[in-house]
């Protein structure tokens, strides 16, 4: 039986269950329609964004239950 994977918060050395998507592009490094992806908890939520917002990376945060994969593939 096959059973759907939990995102986990990319905050180093969290190994909570995600509740966030934040979406980015390095412009430096990515071409303008490429987006990647880290999952954030509630708790790392707030500093991941700011990390990724500082630089001018962050595009937008989604909630994981409005997130699907497609939505990345439509924008890269």
């Amino acid at each position: 039986m096959d059973t759907p994977q939990t995102a986990i918060c990319s905050a180093k050395g969290c190994r909570a269950d995600a509740r966030w998507v934040l979406v980015w592009n390095n412009p430096k490094l990515h071409t303008p329609d490429r987006r990647k992806t880290w999952a954030a908890c509630d708790e790392h939520r707030e500093h991941l964004s700011q990390f990724l917002g500082v630089r001018g990376f962050l595009k937008e945060v989604v909630a994981v239950a409005d997130w699907t994969p497609e939505d990345a593939r439509d924008a890269s």
